[in-house]
């Protein structure tokens, strides 16, 4: 009889652990099945990168690029939304860009001035222009998000003010003579201004950008060098 009665205060301790491990279970789920509340101050899309090809407008004669011309940018932009729904917004930024266009325009300098003259693929290894901008950024927002889904239909129109704080062309000949390197061009813009385009879903959204000339005074076989790049790409937003 004592077992039968150890055997029977072992079952109903059994059965009173289960019991309290089901409601226990029961109340976890119902904890985690609440829905999440939409959060009514959120902000989109903060920070970005870009990725693009730099295609040149305006070219002087003879003009060819080659390889890949690149332009990548990254920074940060201040959404603020302008309706209660937030899907309409302006945002303020601060980046940098980074240019490097592969052409066939060599730079040289004689008696502190600088000459430009297209020149032939067989001339060259290497002929680029790089660039380095601080952005002021400004784009007018249309989404259709909200602050529990991160994917969502985007198109943000843009405006950019850039300056340029440091540039180098650079020309390394296929045969004899050393490596020419001309740094702080003054007859480059040291401000320039795009307009632009991103668009997409989710992760993807292309980007198309055209700007202002790069060239202020420079002069090419008695004309103006008004050459301006129009850049095809993709454009990432993170938070």
């Amino acid at each position: 009889m004592q077992r039968i009665y150890l055997l029977l205060f072992c079952l109903s301790g059994f059965v009173s652990f289960a019991q309290v491990m089901q409601t226990v279970e029961k109340d976890t789920i119902e904890l985690d099945s609440v829905p999440a509340v939409a959060d009514p101050k959120y902000r989109e899309d903060q920070f970005y990168a870009s990725v693009a090809y730099a295609l040149m407008q305006g070219n002087p004669d003879g003009y060819k690029q080659y390889s890949f011309s690149t332009s990548l940018s990254t920074g940060f932009l201040r959404d603020m939304p302008l309706n209660k729904r937030r899907n309409h917004s302006i945002a303020l930024g601060f980046g940098y860009t980074y240019n490097n266009i592969k052409h066939n325009l060599a730079v040289t300098e004689k008696g502190g001035v600088n000459s430009y003259n297209v020149i032939d693929k067989d001339q060259y290894k290497l002929n680029k222009l790089v660039l380095h901008y601080l952005d002021v950024p400004l784009e007018f927002r249309w989404r259709n998000s909200d602050s529990i889904s991160h994917k969502f239909w985007r198109v943000y129109l843009g405006v950019k003010a850039s300056y340029m704080f440091y540039n180098k062309a650079q020309l390394e000949p296929e045969e004899g003579g050393g490596t020419v390197k001309i740094r702080k061009d003054p007859n480059i813009n040291k401000f320039v201004y795009s307009t632009y385009i991103s668009a997409g879903w989710n992760t993807w959204n292309f980007y198309v950008s055209y700007g202002t000339p790069i060239y202020d005074t420079a002069m090419i076989d008695g004309k103006r060098l008004k050459m301006s790049p129009v850049k095809l790409g993709l454009i990432f937003y993170i938070l």
